[in-house]
């Protein structure tokens, strides 16, 4: 299982250290990254395994989220099979 995980906002140091360590903290292993900076905007595209989660689900979407609102951040988690079903044609 896996989830997407978004972060946008103003770019701030720490960023990706703040999201990574949230994710190591409740079991989810970061399988991919890519993030940008365009000017002062930061942009983030995560997927990370979550089968290892010590948490439900909506648990840590919601630690991201309070994270997000926390750093002044928009963080959204998505479960891959949501995502696939949002995104199948």
């Amino acid at each position: 299982m896996k989830a997407v995980i978004t972060v946008t906002g103003k770019d701030t140091v720490g960023i990706i250290a703040e999201v990574a360590g949230l994710c190591a903290k409740y079991g989810a292993n970061i399988m991919d990254i890519t993030q940008s900076v365009i000017s002062e905007y930061f942009a983030m595209i995560m997927l990370a395994d979550i089968r290892g989660l010590t948490v439900g689900f909506s648990e840590f979407a919601d630690q991201l989220a309070a994270l997000g609102r926390e750093k002044h951040l928009d963080i959204h988690t998505m479960h891959e099979d949501i995502f696939n079903t949002m995104h199948h044609v």
